[in-house]
């Protein structure tokens, strides 16, 4: 497949495919340029994909990473919306009528808050997720949702994804936040934490798993359970 169309890595379930996790990598507010398979935004998910999948395909999951035609947001095309969209148009072929989960970092966790409005979409995993002021949030009506930030991230900002939360409650199913301390925006230092939520929300949100760290986030208070550390 050329460079010039998005291309999607497939990791089937073991067995009968019971759900899907479509994974989203981050790029940049602008750039036409292609996304190659080593480009570092890319790469950044593979092991977050091939971990979801380890521990999701004895329960029915296949993971998808995505990988966009252009690493640019490029409004007002919004290039990796159109892709996204395209992503789960191909899953709806192939698996009609089961859930799907978005995992997305950075610009990806931005382009799976605006397609969380697809029918099949339950849960979204918003990574360090690029939420610039007044981004809208009507997307994610009646979805799970986890924000997680680093609070040294100078790349995306904190406090836009916390502003974010607060207006997604009321609106979506559940909201919850954690902010993991000493922690960048490319989620090198503490690698194992951001694997393990997503992980913990993505198995709960498709198989019903209980994880301890979730159940206790999202019983906690509005304001604690937004900004939950770890």
């Amino acid at each position: 497949m050329s460079e010039a169309e998005p291309a999607v890595s497939v990791r089937p379930a073991r067995g009968r495919t019971e759900a899907v996790v479509l994974v989203l990598h981050g790029g940049a507010e602008h750039g036409t340029g292609g996304v190659p398979p080593w480009k570092l935004a890319y790469l950044r998910m593979v092991p977050i994909a091939r971990a979801l999948h380890r521990a999701g395909r004895g329960h029915g999951v296949e993971v998808r990473l995505l990988r966009n035609r252009r690493y640019g947001w490029n409004a007002p095309a919004m290039d990796p919306i159109q892709d996204a969209r395209w992503a789960l148009e191909r899953i709806h072929a192939d698996h009609p009528g089961l859930p799907v989960v978005l995992v997305g970092h950075s610009m990806g966790g931005r382009v799976a808050l605006r397609v969380a409005d697809d029918p099949a979409v339950r849960g979204v995993c918003a990574l360090a997720p690029w939420t610039p002021r007044g981004e809208p949030v009507e997307a994610v009506a009646g979805r799970s949702l986890l924000v997680v930030h680093g609070t040294r991230d100078r790349m995306t900002s904190p406090a836009e994804s916390h502003a974010f939360a607060e207006r997604a409650e009321g609106v979506a199913a559940r909201v919850a936040r954690f902010e993991i301390a000493n922690e960048g925006h490319a989620m090198l230092r503490r690698s194992s934490v951001w694997t393990r939520l997503a992980i913990a929300f993505t198995m709960e949100v498709i198989a019903g798993s209980t994880d301890e760290t979730l159940t206790g986030a999202w019983a906690a208070p509005g304001p604690q359970r937004l900004r939950i550390p770890v």
